[in-house]
């Protein structure tokens, strides 16, 4: 009798268990998905990665996650790499080397930051040809939806190890912007939030013009704009403005939108993505602005 009691009251805990577990995976799944994306001019100085930056950018998925399932596609392998073996980045199999090297230890960077904010990382490491296949898409997305819906954090980086789609110049998917950019459209994303070396896009370089005008809302990119110079931000970035300007506007054709903004001022994006308070910044969205 008082092994059936016991039983009893194990299978009545069990599923207590579940129905906690399933009502834990709906409200997961009520989230909307945010793909955060940061390049290697943010979290590096050039030569290291930056301990203080990479606090402040960890800080803010964690207040994020309360909102939203965040996707974080990120960038600085290479540079990683070179604080453990200084090759010469001008060789692109030194590179790859490099980006083996350094990937584990971005990883682990991140690891040590986040698991104190209870969050686990979980790292994808795509190539272009993961999108060029229906299946491989498909396999990937599954990975993604499994991993959000435990409240795991992906964290994603293109290959190079293998691909050398970031490290040869016409192939290049742009300091990662252009792969953040299928990342958000293949899994399913509300949004692409790139965080930059600027506050969004302005009438003229502000790096270079102290009067240049931030324009906040873009509805659509002419071919002469995204036709533009790239220039990247470090030496060990390749991405630049046309870079994010390409990664918007192809989310535009696939009617999704794109938020653009400082990465070393993480406040302006905290505040419009969390409180709708867009002081800075330039929103790429069919549903307000003008053509650049």
């Amino acid at each position: 009798m008082k092994s059936k009691n016991l039983s009893q009251k194990s299978q009545d805990l069990a599923k207590k268990e579940q129905n906690l577990t399933q009502t834990k995976c709906k409200k997961a799944h009520k989230k909307e998905r945010l793909v955060l994306k940061v390049g290697t001019s943010i979290i590096s100085n050039g030569d290291i990665l930056v301990m203080e930056r990479l606090e402040k950018l960890c800080e803010l998925i964690a207040t994020l996650r309360e909102k939203f399932h965040i996707i974080l596609v990120s960038s600085g392998s290479v540079a990683s790499g070179y604080t453990k073996l200084r090759l010469d980045k001008s060789l692109i199999a030194n590179k790859q080397a490099l980006s083996s090297i350094g990937q584990p230890l971005l990883m682990d960077t991140y690891r040590k930051i986040l698991e104190p904010k209870g969050i686990i990382p979980a790292q994808l490491l795509p190539t272009r040809s993961t999108f060029d296949s229906r299946q491989r898409t498909a396999y990937a997305r599954e990975v993604i939806d499994i991993l959000l819906s435990n409240e795991i954090l992906p964290i994603i980086n293109e290959n190079d190890a293998i691909a050398q789609g970031e490290l040869i110049s016409g192939l290049t998917l742009g300091d990662n912007d252009q792969l953040a950019a299928y990342v958000a459209h293949y899994f399913n994303a509300k949004m692409l939030v790139i965080l930059s070396d600027v506050y969004g896009f302005f009438d003229c370089d502000p790096l270079q013009n102290k009067d240049a005008k931030l324009i906040k809302y873009v509805s659509s990119i002419s071919q002469k704009t995204l036709q533009g110079e790239q220039k990247g931000g470090s030496k060990f970035a390749t991405g630049g403005i046309v870079t994010k300007l390409l990664a918007a506007d192809f989310l535009l054709a696939q009617n999704r939108s794109m938020f653009l903004c400082s990465g070393f001022d993480l406040e302006p994006t905290r505040g419009f993505l969390m409180e709708s308070k867009h002081k800075q910044g330039t929103l790429f969205s069919k549903d307000k602005g003008i053509e650049i």
